[in-house]
């Protein structure tokens, strides 16, 4: 046979630039134009959101500097603090910490069926999960503040109401976080259990709350704290609790005494916040 004249010698055969690895020196190549570009653009929408909300709000750099001299006035007559004062108000943080108590255990209590019922993988059924998610979102639309004023109309000035308040605010928390928790576990034990003929009780007991019980844990004792700090605001609605206090030491323009009431609570949520930590870490 001829050899065939259209063939090329192997040495003049050159590889193509694309199959081969990539030579050393060259710089990769950079994302691609569109992708580039979008994300120009997200960080430009993000940038005009921000001023345009800044503008509508009076929240500029000029509002602050020209505010600056009035905090400090105010910081002034703050400070040095009544001391005389911390006899009387010792009783009512005493009331705010029992209204975050009992506030946060009962929301706690009410929030565990419910955040069951609203986890997928434990109720599949939409017809009895989404009803139940829809009136946990209604429930933490409404801030604290609104439940003590209502819970205030209604049962009138105490620490019943701000009790009330809390315990609605408490329940919205720790279901929401909860039942994300739940859907958020190993599905292995679940299937196991109910592959060996498990009822749906004994899934939910051996299977979902060993494993959504540190979380739980966890989210009780945040609650707990953010309850405290709020239960020191909810007496300025009537709420009771130290609240009534600092609203009627501002009323008066006694900010010395508002200072100490301040440091006050300042304390109480450090020792709260500490000794969480330790508990949680004894507990998880």
């Amino acid at each position: 046979m001829k050899p065939d004249s259209t063939a090329q010698p192997l040495s003049s055969i050159q590889p193509s630039p694309s199959a081969g690895p990539p030579q050393p020196g060259k710089p990769p190549a950079g994302p691609p134009l569109p992708g580039r570009y979008k994300r120009y653009a997200t960080w430009m929408i993000f940038i005009v959101v921000l001023v345009a909300c800044s503008i509508h709000t009076d929240a500029t750099p000029y509002q602050l500097i020209v505010g600056l001299p009035e905090m400090g006035k105010l910081l002034e007559e703050m400070f040095p603090p009544d001391w005389s004062y911390l006899p009387t108000i010792w009783k009512p943080m005493l009331e705010t910490i029992q209204i975050a108590i009992v506030g946060t255990t009962l929301g706690a209590i009410l929030a565990v069926p419910v955040a069951l019922l609203c986890a997928y993988n434990v109720m599949p059924r939409k017809l009895i999960s989404l009803p139940m998610r829809t009136i946990l979102n209604l429930v933490r639309t409404i801030p604290d503040l609104l439940f003590a004023s209502i819970f205030v109309a209604v049962f009138g000035i105490g620490p019943f109401a701000g009790m009330l308040a809390l315990l609605f605010f408490s329940f919205g928390i720790i279901a929401k976080l909860t039942f994300e928790a739940i859907e958020a576990i190993d599905h292995g034990p679940l299937e196991a259990m109910t592959a060996v003929g498990a009822s749906r009780i004994q899934v939910i007991a051996f299977g979902v709350v060993p494993q959504a019980l540190p979380y739980f844990v966890s989210y009780l004792l945040y609650t707990f704290e953010v309850n405290v700090r709020a239960a020191s605001v909810l007496g300025l609605v009537g709420a009771g609790g130290i609240g009534l206090l600092l609203d009627r030491s501002l009323g008066l323009f006694r900010y010395d005494r508002a200072s100490i009431i301040i440091l006050l609570t300042l304390v109480i949520v450090l020792a709260i916040d500490y000794g969480s930590n330790l508990l949680r870490r004894k507990l998880l």
